[in-house]
């Protein structure tokens, strides 16, 4: 819709796949606290909407930080299995919220962790 005229234009507006997948890495990588590049996205058809496939690293605090402070697990969010299965929704709401694609769902294959001495990243 035009702004100055109220009035739709006439044309389209795609996405392409590349571009798309950027947002979906960039999501992950916010999500997960780790670097985009470390991501691995895949789109598959599922019935008309759009399948996301991640394969990701996952921010870990160190062993030896937990050791010394059994609350460094929460402030990274908790274990892995539950971090995965909250990033999957987050994932899902961002990718739609930033491209406007209908997802059906978001599978995530944690593939490593990263080491780190932060928190969470957001």
């Amino acid at each position: 819709m035009s702004v100055a005229t109220g009035r739709q234009l006439a044309g389209h507006n795609r996405i392409n796949t590349q571009a798309l997948t950027s947002v979906a890495r960039a999501a992950a990588a916010e999500a997960l606290g780790v670097p985009a590049q470390d991501v691995r996205a895949d789109w598959n058809d599922d019935d008309g909407l759009l399948a996301l496939s991640l394969v990701t690293p996952i921010a870990i605090p160190s062993l030896t930080s937990v050791l010394r402070d059994p609350s460094r697990v929460a402030s990274f969010g908790g274990p892995i299995q539950d971090r995965a299965v909250a990033a999957k929704a987050q994932i899902l709401h961002r990718v739609t919220e930033l491209s406007g694609a209908q997802l059906s769902r978001v599978d995530i294959r944690i593939s490593g962790a990263t080491i780190t001495d932060g928190g969470r990243v957001r």
